[in-house]
C-alpha cells in the first residue's frame, strides 16, 4: 500500500451557504462565475480578503469544466442514450477528472491550499514515478525501450540509462547548480546572468547533450516546447529547482495527488468563501453582464426559474472564458484529450519499490515525436479512490496540431496497454484578450494540455495581483493544531 499524506482529515462534502432568490438582488463587490478550480480559488481568497463574493454556476454541480464525474455521468457526457457496463461496478466508486493534473509538493497551488487551510479538506498520495519518452534501440542483451524514468537526484542520475557514462558528471554538476541557486546570490550563479543569459547558453556551459537538455527541458523544468531555450535562463533554472526541492518532499516524485480525484479542491475552496459570507448558486444561468456609460460592469443578468429577469450588481466580474463573451477571449489553439480506462498499470511503470505503478506521469517531448508540442499522459487508479478496484484511468492531451486530433495521440496509446474504454474530446484553446482593468471583467484562460497544475497556479497569482494589485502572501504561520 502507498503511504498517504494527509494535510488534515479527508473532507469532501463542501456545504456553503444556501441561498434565497432575493440573494440575486443585493449588491456585491464581486461576483464569479463558473466554478472551475481557478475561479474556486479567486473566489475563496477575495472571500477572506473581505470582499462580498456571490459565486454562480450554470450547472448543477461544482468544478464547470475540471468536474470530476462519476462513471453514469461520464457515460451521459459523451456516449448519451447509453450505459456503462455493469463490470465497471457502481458510481460511488469511481471519481473520474475531466481534465486531470498532477500538483507540485512544493509548488504555488499547495502553498495556497496551507496559507488558505483549505488543505484540511483532503488527504493527497503521492505519484509513483515522472517518465519521459525517449525510443532507445534494442540491443544484444535488452529489448527497445521507450520510456524511461525521469532522474530526479544525483543517485538516479548515476543509474539513469537516459545517459551514458561520460553525460552523468555533467548532469550531476548542473543538477548541484540549480540546487544551490538563489536569485538575490550572485555568488551561486557561477557567471550566469539569469537575465542575460539564455538556457541553450547554461546547457552549453555544462556540456550537455540534446537528448539530456531534452529531458530536463520537458520532463524537469515542464516546459512545453523549445522555445524557451533562446529565452533568458532565469525561469528556467527555478523551475528546475522548484521540481528537485518537491522531490525531496515526499521523495521518489515530485508530484502529489488527492484522493477521491480534483473535485475536492474547488469544493475546499467554496467552502472557504462560504464561511467567509460567500454566496452560492449553482444551477444558476447567467444571461451576460451589465455596463455603465464608462464601460466598466455593474450588473450579472440572470432570471428566475418563471423567467424574471434578475440582477446582481458588482463592482467586478471573474469568470471562465464560456461565460465572457466572444469579444473577450481568443482561441490560440485547440487541445486533444482522451480519458482511457485500463484494467492494469501502464507497461514498464514501476513505483519506488519496484512494483507497478498505481499513478505516474509520462512526457513525450515534441522532438522526439517530430511534433511542435508535448505529449502527456497522466495516470491515476483505484488506488486513489477514483476508480473501482484495479481499474485505472490515463489521460492522454496535446495541443492539436493537424486534421485528425486522435490519431496524434496514437505514439501515446501505443505506451498504455490494452484500453477498455476511451473518451476523446477536442476543446478550444482560449485565453483572455486583456488583463481585465479596463472593465472589470477577469476571464480566466482554458486548462492547458500539460499534467500539472503549476501554470494555472501562476495565472491565479498574476489574476490576484492585477486585481488586488499586490503580490498574495504565501507565508503560512504556525497555527496551535498544527
Amino acid at each position: 500500500a502507498q503511504a498517504c499524506f494527509p494535510f488534515f482529515h479527508s473532507n469532501r462534502k463542501a456545504s456553503p451557504r444556501r441561498q434565497t432568490p432575493s440573494n440575486m438582488d443585493e449588491e456585491y463587490d464581486v461576483c464569479v462565475c463558473g466554478t472551475g478550480l481557478k475561479e474556486c480559488i479567486l473566489s475563496g481568497l477575495l472571500s477572506v480578503h473581505g470582499k462580498k463574493v456571490l459565486h454562480l454556476d450554470r450547472n448543477p454541480y461544482y468544478g464547470g469544466e475540471c468536474a470530476s464525474l462519476n462513471i453514469t455521468n461520464l457515460w451521459q457526457r459523451f456516449r448519451p442514450g447509453s450505459e456503462p457496463p455493469k463490470e465497471l461496478g457502481a458510481n460511488r466508486e469511481w471519481n473520474v477528472d475531466l481534465i486531470p493534473k498532477f500538483i507540485m509538493a512544493s509548488g504555488n497551488l499547495v502553498k495556497i491550499l496551507l496559507k488558505t487551510r483549505v488543505s484540511r479538506y483532503l488527504e493527497w498520495k503521492s505519484c509513483d514515478g515522472t517518465y519521459v519518452y525517449q525510443f532507445q534501440e534494442a540491443g544484444f542483451f535488452s529489448d527497445a525501450k521507450y520510456i524511461h524514468k525521469v532522474p530526479a537526484t544525483a543517485q538516479d542520475g548515476l543509474k539513469s540509462p537516459l545517459m551514458g557514462i561520460l553525460e552523468k558528471p555533467r548532469f550531476i554538476n548542473f543538477a548541484q547548480f540549480v540546487m544551490n541557486w538563489e536569485d538575490d546570490k550572485e555568488s551561486t550563479h557561477q557567471g550566469i546572468d539569469p537575465k542575460r543569459h539564455t538556457m541553450a547558453q547554461v546547457y552549453q556551459k555544462y556540456g550537455l547533450q540534446e537528448s539530456t537538455i531534452d529531458f530536463i527541458g520537458h520532463a524537469v523544468a515542464l516546459q512545453i516546447n523549445d522555445e524557451y531555450l533562446n529565452k533568458a535562463c532565469g525561469p528556467t533554472i527555478n523551475k528546475c529547482k522548484l521540481y528537485l526541492n518537491s522531490v525531496l518532499q515526499y521523495g521518489g516524485s515530485p508530484f502529489i495527488y488527492p484522493l477521491y480525484g480534483l473535485g475536492g479542491l474547488p469544493e475546499g475552496f467554496s467552502r472557504l468563501s462560504a464561511i467567509n459570507r460567500g454566496v452560492y448558486m449553482l444551477n444558476k444561468p447567467v444571461d451576460g453582464f451589465e455596463f455603465d456609460a464608462e464601460g466598466k460592469v455593474t450588473g450579472v443578468k440572470s432570471h428566475a426559474e418563471d423567467g424574471t429577469p434578475e440582477v446582481a450588481k458588482c463592482k467586478m466580474v471573474i469568470c471562465d472564458p464560456s461565460y465572457a463573451g466572444e469579444t473577450k477571449t481568443r482561441v490560440v489553439g485547440k487541445v486533444v484529450r482522451s480519458i482511457c480506462i485500463l484494467g492494469a498499470p501502464i507497461p514498464h511503470t514501476k513505483n519506488k519499490d519496484g512494483g507497478p505503478a498505481y499513478s505516474c506521469q509520462i512526457i513525450m517531448p515534441q522532438k522526439q515525436l517530430k511534433r511542435k508540442n508535448d505529449i502527456y499522459v497522466m495516470m491515476v487508479s483505484w488506488a486513489h479512490n477514483i476508480a473501482a478496484q484495479d481499474k485505472y484511468v490515463a489521460i492522454v492531451s496535446t495541443v492539436v496540431e493537424t486534421s485528425d486530433p486522435e490519431k496524434e495521440l496514437e505514439p501515446a496509446y501505443k505506451l498504455l496497454g490494452k484500453i477498455h474504454e476511451k473518451f476523446v474530446s477536442v476543446s478550444d484553446l482560449r485565453v483572455p484578450v486583456d488583463n481585465g482593468t479596463g472593465d472589470n471583467v477577469f476571464v480566466t484562460a482554458s486548462y492547458d494540455p500539460t499534467s500539472h497544475f503549476e501554470d494555472a497556479s501562476s495565472e491565479v497569482l498574476q489574476m490576484w495581483k492585477t486585481i488586488i494589485g499586490e503580490d498574495l502572501d504565501l507565508t503560512v504561520l504556525p497555527e496551535e493544531d498544527d
